[in-house]
């Protein structure tokens, strides 16, 4: 019997085909160390992905989505345009499918350009020039007049140009008004050097008189001074005339020719102004960094103030402020500022510059100035700064991808950024967060939990669902999601005590504090408070001292842990001892090398305008040595097999047996010690994150002989089950009679320390002096300070 549907009852609506798409589909993602995993993300939704480090998230979420977007986006460029942007290969991956665009907003720190400022890497110091430009008072010319990146420059000449079939030549002049001080070339300081660090007196050139790093008499530049006829080279420079000592050391570019070849000869001081400090000295190598440490000592500049810009550029004002005075302001102060304007013949540019300071304020970076250095600028920093362009973006059905957002914040600055993240999401895009902080983990629509382990341990979707659903779950991730720390019964005695007086670096109020020696000491306080100034400005240059950080490690595409460390040089000798060959046949960057893709594993191919791509090398099969050095072993394993194991598996390997290498087992324990087993000794350091980053450097250090270690927020990319891990390191440091100096934010470290120093109370003028110093029960006993606050909340008792 069939039954007919009423005519008055309704039908039900069919599904758009449109709004069929609402998930992003990922099938048989293989990146990295992804085991072929399957995963539908929900769209317009909020998704945390979780698990220990090394477990995949970042091969998921940014090698593989992010990077897939990336790609078709630049694809539907031309093909001349795609020849000026990065070439992105292809993810490993079988299906991807319901893809948006995605805006990746990392934590990378922001270029090291020294004249590169938090105005200039925003809008804001480009919206100021304009506005000075037009309001300013005397008149001095155009934006470029206020930039301090532009000198002043003027000249005359003739021309020759055709007019009526004819070839005349005229004078022409020409005026270029900028804004850059002559005397420190827009840098704000100047540098002055101590010559005695340059070179011997005592001997000459030829007896390797130059202290420089780099120049040796053995290479091109032993050449060029030997030929260039300026000096004797054979003459101690004590002996130099007036004249050969300025041609040694200041004598400008000047082409010469030596042993028949057309050379350009230059004076020390210009080159080493041009090839060392036109870079930031963060992004200098170590040895680099401590020569001009060593030789040369910067000063602000007495011509500007240290403000950049000339006089004329200064000498312009609004409303009693110059450029330089608002670039100096605090940025909630100068939005003050910005809004108490009002000029209807720049209202829209006025409108705009407000809206971005606002949002400086809103991210939680209103304590910075525009004339911040943006090298000096935190991962957790830089990534806010970033996020900036979009906060007021009408931009919708976007997919933002953040790298633990949450990095470099307070507990109580965390739940803003929480909020910031959920405005993305309600304007309809989807948001995609790694991160490890439960308090920014609880606020997912969606959690995928990935692991088991790290490295080759990993790679599984081991959870997909709720917050609630993940708390009941039976992984690491819902383990420890609820996890609190305990404060200690007890707390170690100071050995003595490191004296700070007078400290006013940046925001500090002229502090005296004294930080305990023999302890784990804890510096905690508010984004922007001084905790950093305090360590950099009073604390990390001192004898014994030893500051490690999360900025990049530098090297090549070939570098890897076993370089970097030292690990490969005893694994090589032992390789070569136990097959009487020489160690370079074990080096991937010298005898040893595939030949045809020189060590790299690799082959590059330019396609020109369609972007390199890279291939593994037929002749090795990414291997990277050659085949002869491959039938070479040690211990049953041969020079590739051991650079592929884990530090975990590499430690055991060379623990005992015939294989037993006590040089390098000692380096591969204190890599496991720092939490880093799962990593591959031969892992290319580009893959690193800041976190592990931090840590391969403090396995570094461990073998050297510091006494005052300084760690800047060590459970950065730490998983809450490898927290605990730390804390067991820090005590190690401790108990073998080191100081160690932690600046964290994590409440677990706060309660784990034997004395904990709080900076505050506020963010940038309103920071800047010590609010609390004692042990943790007295800062969770006292709760007057925010910090106190809320470890109090996070602590059982």
């Amino acid at each position: 019997m069939s039954r007919t549907a009423s005519p008055s009852s309704p039908r039900p609506a069919a599904v758009h085909p449109a709004d069929t798409h609402d998930t992003i589909r990922v099938h048989g993602a293989r990146e990295n160390n992804l085991r072929n995993i399957d995963v539908e993300i929900p769209k317009r939704r909020l998704t945390v992905f979780t698990g220990v480090s090394g477990s995949g998230k970042s091969s998921l979420v940014f090698a593989t989505i992010a990077a897939e977007s990336q790609r078709m986006i630049n694809e539907t460029y031309s093909a001349f345009v795609q020849g000026f942007m990065p070439g992105l290969g292809r993810p490993d991956v079988d299906v991807l499918e319901g893809l948006t665009t995605a805006i990746i907003v990392d934590q990378e720190r922001m270029g090291a350009n020294p004249r590169s400022t938090v105005g200039t890497a925003t809008d804001a110091n480009a919206m100021l020039r304009i506005l000075f430009s037009r309001l300013g008072t005397p008149a001095i010319g155009s934006p470029q007049a206020f930039s301090f990146n532009v000198a002043s420059v003027s000249g005359a000449g003739a021309i020759e140009v055709e007019r009526g079939g004819r070839k005349v030549k005229e004078r022409r002049e020409f005026t270029v008004t900028g804004g850059m001080c002559p005397r420190c070339e827009g840098r704000g300081d100047v540098s002055d050097f101590d010559l005695t660090a340059l070179y011997d007196a005592e001997k000459s050139l030829d007896e390797g008189a130059l202290l420089i790093p780099g120049y040796s008499m053995d290479g091109w530049y032993g050449r060029i001074f030997r030929g260039c006829g300026f000096f004797d080279p054979a003459k101690p420079i004590s002996k130099f005339t007036r004249r050969q000592l300025d041609a040694l050391l200041y004598k400008e570019p000047t082409r010469i020719q030596v042993d028949g070849i057309n050379v350009t000869y230059e004076g020390l001081i210009p080159k080493i102004q041009k090839s060392m400090l036109s870079k930031d000295r963060e992004a200098m190598q170590p040895h680099i960094r401590a020569f001009v440490d060593r030789a040369i000592t910067f000063t602000v500049c007495p011509d500007c103030d240290g403000t950049r810009l000339s006089e004329t550029a200064r000498s312009s004002k609004i409303a009693g402020k110059s450029i330089a005075d608002v670039c100096a302001m605090q940025i909630t102060d100068l939005a003050d500022w910005v809004h108490g304007l009002d000029d209807a013949s720049v209202a829209p540019l006025l409108t705009s510059l407000g809206e971005l300071l606002d949002a400086f304020v809103e991210i939680g970076l209103g304590y910075l100035s525009l004339e911040r250095p943006a090298g000096t600028l935190s991962g957790g920093e830089s990534q806010r700064t970033k996020l900036i362009r979009h906060l007021g973006s009408s931009l919708t059905d976007v997919t933002y991808v953040f790298d633990e957002p949450t990095i470099g914040l307070h507990p109580h600055d965390i739940a803003r950024m929480n909020d910031l993240l959920l405005q993305l999401r309600d304007k309809g895009n989807t948001v995609l967060v790694v991160e490890h902080k439960p308090e920014a983990i609880v606020i997912a629509d969606h959690v995928v939990d990935l692991g088991p382990g790290a490295g080759a341990g990993g790679g599984q979707i081991v959870f997909e669902g709720s917050v609630d659903e993940l708390r009941g779950a039976d992984t690491l991730t819902g383990r420890h999601l609820d996890d609190r720390a305990a404060l200690k019964a007890e707390v170690r005695t100071p050995t003595g005590t490191l004296e700070v007086r007078g400290a006013d670096t940046h925001n500090l109020r002229d502090v005296d504090v004294d930080i305990p020696l023999g302890v784990l000491v804890v510096l905690t306080g508010v984004a922007g408070s001084g905790k950093s100034s305090l360590i950099s400005g009073s604390v990390a240059g001192r004898d014994g001292v030893v500051s490690i950080d999360q900025g990049a490690i530098k090297g090549s595409r070939r570098s890897n842990p076993a370089t970097y460390t030292g690990l490969l040089e005893p694994i090589r000798k032992a390789f070569a001892k136990a097959n009487g060959v020489k160690p370079a046949l074990f080096s991937a960057n010298s005898a040893g090398a595939c030949p045809n893709c020189k060590g790299a594993g690799v082959v590059y191919s330019d396609l020109a305008m369609m972007g390199g791509v890279s291939s593994v090398c037929e002749v090795c099969e990414g291997r990277r040595f050659q085949a002869e050095v491959l039938e070479y072993t040690f211990g049953g394993r041969n020079i590739d097999e051991v650079l592929t194991m884990s530090v975990a598996q590499a430690e055991e390997f060379f623990a005992d047996g015939d294989a037993k290498v006590p040089a390098a087992h000692k380096i591969l324990r204190r890599l496991a010690d720092v939490g880093l087993g799962y990593l591959t000794i031969g892992q290319p350091l580009t893959t690193l994150s800041g976190g592990e980053r931090q840590r391969l450097k403090l396995a570094v250090e461990m073998g050297e002989k510091g006494e005052i270690y300084i760690l800047d927020e060590p459970t950065t990319g730490l998983h809450l089950a490898d927290v605990e891990q730390l804390l067991a390191l820090l005590d190690h440091l401790v108990e073998q009679g080191r100081s160690v100096i932690v600046i964290e934010h994590h409440q677990a470290v706060m309660a784990h320390a034997d004395w904990i120093i709080d900076l505050g109370p506020g963010a940038g003028h309103d920071g800047g002096q010590v609010v609390f110093e004692g042990t943790p029960a007295e800062l969770v006993a006292d709760r007057r300070t925010l910090t106190g606050r809320h470890l109090a909340e996070y602590v059982t008792r």
